[in-house]
């Protein structure tokens, strides 16, 4: 169970996250769509407080951090708890595919050297990447890095896996193959929660749609529901937007 609490971010005057309430179920695979600069990203960066929420809880399985008075120690161990895939990536560039998916596990998780390398190539072999091991991240497509990026969130087995706009660094033709590789992880009952603006991705792939404007969370419900039968004049005029 993940569980978000009275969520609030500012920055400076503005406020960016306005008391956000939500939870998600284990497996569930949640959705965010909303207009740019609604504090969808920055909603998935407090969740895990890359960016530090200026109030809320935050509960991720077993941990739990209350931003009011949160300890170096529970914020560990929340990262530890969940897995972020950024929309640049985020690869390291002096490490190989190989490296970057093995980093986490040797120097976070404390795995000996072998057995993080053998979880690596596993997780190679099922994003499609076994003979690029060896290759640094400018040496890949803009998709096959996203993929080596995927997979390290795969490795380490987290109890949350965080989407930022995945897509939204690649070129047309690369978006295709990071869509397949989140619909296999999804398959899998991987606890989910991401933001896109890949609308029709976002129908196929989610158990639960949020729709956010100013902030909040203004609608939400099953794809059908948010799709085609929204109800609130804001997600009516977004959509109308999108599709068009």
């Amino acid at each position: 169970m993940i569980r978000i609490e009275g969520l609030t971010k500012r920055f400076g005057e503005t406020t960016v996250l306005n008391n956000i309430n939500l939870e998600i179920e284990d497996g569930e695979r949640v959705v965010i769509i909303g207009p740019s600069g609604t504090g969808k990203s920055t909603l998935l960066r407090c969740v895990n407080f890359l960016d530090r929420p200026d109030a809320g809880r935050i509960t991720v399985g077993a941990v739990t951090v209350d931003a009011a008075h949160s300890r170096k120690r529970e914020i560990l161990a929340l990262r530890r708890a969940t897995a972020m895939v950024f929309q640049n990536y985020g690869l390291f560039a002096n490490k190989t595919a190989l490296e970057n998916i093995m980093e986490a596990l040797v120097t976070v998780q404390k795995r000996p050297r072998q057995e993080a390398e053998q979880r690596a190539r596993d997780i190679l072999s099922e994003t499609g990447l076994s003979d690029k091991a060896d290759n640094y991240p400018a040496s890949l497509s803009g998709g096959q890095q996203q993929r080596v990026g995927i997979g390290r969130a795969m490795a380490i087995g987290s109890e949350l896996m965080l989407f930022d706009e995945p897509t939204s660094a690649l070129d047309p033709e690369w978006v295709g193959e990071v869509l397949d590789l989140m619909r296999s992880v999804a398959q899998k009952r991987q606890t989910m929660l991401i933001v896109t603006h890949e609308m029709r991705f976002a129908r196929d792939i989610a158990d639960r749609v949020l729709f956010m404007d100013g902030g909040r969370i203004v609608e939400q419900g099953p794809p059908e529901q948010i799709f085609d039968a929204p109800q609130d004049a804001r997600l009516k005029r977004f959509l109308s937007r999108v599709a068009g």
